[in-house]
């Protein structure tokens, strides 16, 4: 059985966190750099984005984990350290100053950088402010999150309980995403530890599968990023029969790592750039998953109705334009669909159609920060679940001067 619990990436025996401001942002109120570390080695694993730009820091992390292996986490926000001809160099160094306070290899350092894309990342910053970093080592999970924020408006961290094999197991998470988001394998950036014993190839196994119906379901802006990647590592401290097969221990672990990404994608979308209103998109009845996965995530990623939901108007033909470009087959004379807040609900579409409703009611169920769109396919048992939020003129304006 699952329980939330506190601690966030410290709630797993053995992990400890920290975050700094080292100089890389220019606000020396804001922690630009984080940490998380396990002094038992733990295993890894990891998705990053499919963009063709990719941030240095992706193609480093790459081969130090290719080993399924990894101890420590390290992330600067403020700059990408994309494009840059040096930002292999600069992420490589990362590591081995981390490695090298941490008394460890550099090969087992997870390296990511968030913030401005093409803007030269010098060392010195990251450098300088690394002995503090490790020294203020514990359970910051707090810490470690804000050190990882760009955009982001609030911290983005839980934790659970769950039980393998008789023995008690932690996994907690944070994350950081606001802006340019629109992921296709992965999210923003995300850090996940784990107290559980779990062999690196069952933890990939468990981690590519959930991105699939976890962030990969998620949109804010249409944009993928160049540094998207979601790292999971596993140090065994719970002392459970290591997991290295499919069965009843695994599926645990995997229910475990879902309430964390569902989470954690809950908190992402409704913390969007400009945002009011965290949107959850539910659709049922679908052909096939697939089917169900599409036209949920078109509908959120619409313009239009990101627009409306910010305006509370019950503009329900945005959804079904939405689901009639999303080159799903579908019937459209078998749609319905439904807004739910905690104010209430009201179908607003049956068979393809419109149908009356209170426009007043509407409007105070959608004035809510939180709405469900929910839409019946009519064609067979296929569900999925997309977020998103709306489309205010905030988002413009914080895109407008990003760099500045």
């Amino acid at each position: 059985m699952l329980k939330q619990i506190k601690g966030g990436v410290c709630a797993a025996k053995g992990f400890t966190a920290n975050g700094v401001h080292c100089g890389i942002r220019k606000n020396k109120t804001k922690r630009d750099l984080a940490l998380i570390y396990t002094a038992t080695p733990a295993t890894a694993a990891a998705v990053y984005t499919r963009n063709l730009v990719k941030g240095a820091p992706l193609t480093v992390t790459k081969n130090n984990i290719a080993d399924g292996k990894a101890q420590a986490v390290i992330c600067n926000s403020g700059n990408a350290n994309t494009c840059n001809a040096n930002g292999i160099e600069i992420a490589e160094k990362t590591c081995q100053l981390v490695a090298k306070a941490l008394k460890i290899d550099a090969t087992d350092v997870v390296v990511a950088s968030t913030g401005v894309i093409g803007q030269p990342l010098d060392i010195t910053p990251i450098a300088s402010g690394i002995p503090a970093l490790v020294e203020g080592l514990g359970d910051h999970s707090d810490l470690a999150c804000e050190g990882i924020m760009t955009t982001d408006t609030r911290p983005k961290e839980i934790a659970f309980e769950f039980t393998v094999g008789g023995k008690t197991c932690r996994i907690g998470g944070i994350a950081k995403g606001s802006g340019m988001i629109h992921p296709n394998m992965a999210t923003m950036l995300v850090f996940v530890t784990t107290d559980c014993k779990i062999s690196a190839q069952m933890l990939q196994k468990a981690l590519s599968a959930d991105v699939k119906d976890s962030f990969n379901m998620i949109s804010i802006d249409g944009d993928t990023s160049t540094n998207d990647m979601v790292s999971v590592l596993a140090n065994g401290e719970a002392e459970n029969a290591e997991i290295t097969a499919d069965g009843a221990d695994f599926d645990a672990f995997c229910e475990a790592l879902n309430a964390v990404t569902t989470y954690l994608c809950r908190k992402i979308a409704g913390d969007g750039e400009g945002a009011t209103k965290l949107l959850e998109c539910k659709v049922c009845g679908a052909k096939d998953e697939q089917t169900a996965k599409t036209v949920a995530k078109s509908v959120i990623c619409s313009s239009l109705f990101k627009a409306a939901m910010f305006g509370a108007d019950a503009n329900w033909g945005r959804v079904l334009c939405a689901i009639g470009y999303a080159g799903a087959d579908v019937d459209i004379m078998k749609v319905g669909v439904c807004f739910r807040s905690k104010k209430g609900s009201v179908v607003v579409c049956e068979n393809g159609a419109g149908v009356e409703f209170s426009e007043e009611k509407a409007k105070e169920i959608l004035l809510e920060s939180e709405i469900e769109v929910l839409i019946t396919l009519g064609d067979g048992d296929g569900k999925a679940v997309a977020w998103g939020c709306d489309l205010t003129y905030d988002y413009v304006k914080i895109n407008g001067d990003y760099r500045t």
